[in-house]
């Protein structure tokens, strides 16, 4: 999808971010609660945290998808990043995903000296676990029962990506 313009959060973006945490497919998929409090998005997406990259995935005007990258602070493992995304339910498949993650990725490898990028997906999102494998992360454990979600216990993988 060409008309995607990926670009740094901007506070006036709060409300189209609020809107897509607010979709079950998302909540579900991350390890936000339903019903997010746009407050809590408002302050998010004015707030200038050390170490925290926010990047939003834009159709026109339009808040499809987003990337928040997170720098480990801890001396010791500066080297190291994480990050969460979601993208529109309405937009899967067009290669959003790729297209923000391949942005942070650029941001943490060529900008911010991160050699090391870890995350956690649930092991029933075989979507986003094939998104990942094609930036090179790989599964370096399971976690049974790791997050509750609709009353369940769900595992996660934790996957991480070394710099080459």
């Amino acid at each position: 999808m060409s008309q995607i313009e990926i670009r740094h959060v901007e506070p006036e973006d709060y409300a189209q971010i609020h809107q897509l945490y607010s979709q079950e497919q998302v909540y579900s998929d991350t390890l936000q609660l339903p019903h997010p409090a746009t407050a809590q998005w408002q302050k998010r997406s004015g707030a200038q945290e050390a170490g925290a990259y926010r990047l939003v995935a834009c159709f026109g005007e339009r808040v499809v998808g987003m990337i928040g990258l997170h720098l480990e602070q801890n001396m010791r493992r500066r080297h190291v990043a994480s990050f969460g995304m979601a993208v529109h339910p309405e937009f899967h498949g067009q290669g959003i995903g790729s297209q923000l993650l391949a942005a942070a990725l650029d941001l943490a490898d060529n900008w911010l000296g991160i050699s090391r990028v870890e995350l956690t997906v649930y092991v029933d999102n075989p979507a986003a676990i094939a998104l990942y494998k094609k930036f090179d992360f790989v599964v370096e454990g399971t976690a049974e029962g790791f997050a509750m979600r609709n009353g369940k216990l769900v595992a996660v993988h934790f996957m991480g990506r070394m710099k080459a």
